[in-house]
């Protein structure tokens, strides 16, 4: 559930944008073992200090990560010192303005017929079943604030409605809405389907947070669609006040 923050995610998309930097990063992905800057340098036919100043913009930007150590197999005194190498640091990258996050809607869908196939139950029972489990364990891992004070709970929520596209703001009532659906292509056409899954998200996430029970507040479709909230890809659901 860690995903890259979304305003990463873009910058690296961005940086990717320049042809130098983009046959750099294949280049360095492609090969089996962490690249020196002299050696993507040859291949490519760029200059030592350019392959070296996008190189280093890659690592800036979350593309590549940095390695040290000395190459040949020579240690020891007079082995000369290690080399500076670099290697992809994600396997793939996707951002999406807004943002949205249709991965994790695939997975739970997956995660749904696999259980719905091996346990015989209906399909949208599984589905919310997973969505469910899937929400509590990301809820867990953003910080369960047991024993804590319930503003704690909630500062924790929210930081995981952030990290997965929400886009959480102030009711002006203690509660929050949800000024973005992750889901929102999704949910243009199967609306029942993807709202439940969303709910149960939600729910789940709440409680993996220690959040009270009952805090997530289904919105009124056809209102949303009325006041054109629908349209600018507002979230079904919004957080009820402690």
């Amino acid at each position: 559930m860690n995903r890259v923050p979304w305003i990463r995610r873009i910058a690296a998309l961005a940086s990717l944008g320049d042809e130098t930097r983009r046959k750099l990063f294949d280049f360095v992905a492609a090969a089996e073992d962490a690249v020196g800057r002299d050696h993507a340098a040859g291949a490519l036919g760029l200059a030592r200090s350019t392959a070296s100043f996008h190189l280093d913009r890659l690592v800036q930007d979350g593309l590549l990560a940095v390695e040290f150590r000395k190459l040949g197999g020579r240690e020891g005194p007079g082995s000369g010192r290690p080399a500076k190498l670099y290697r992809a640091a994600v396997q793939e990258v996707a951002a999406s303005v807004p943002d949205r996050n249709y991965d994790l809607a695939a997975e739970l869908l997956l995660a749904a017929i696999e259980a719905s196939v091996a346990d015989g139950v209906p399909a949208r029972e599984a589905l919310l079943r997973s969505a469910y489990a899937r929400g509590e364990a990301a809820g867990e891992t953003a910080g369960h604030a047991a024993g804590e004070a319930a503003r704690a709970a909630a500062e924790n929520f929210a930081g995981l409605l952030v990290a997965e596209g929400y886009r959480p703001e102030s009711d002006g009532a203690g509660g929050l809405v949800l000024l973005n659906c992750p889901f929102h292509r999704l949910a243009a056409g199967h609306a029942g389907v993807v709202c439940a899954m969303n709910g149960a998200f939600l729910n789940g996430a709440a409680a993996g947070c220690g959040m009270p029970p009952d805090r997530i507040e289904a919105l009124d479709l056809e209102d949303l669609r009325a006041g054109g909230a629908a349209q600018r890809g507002q979230c079904c659901a919004r957080i009820k006040p402690l």
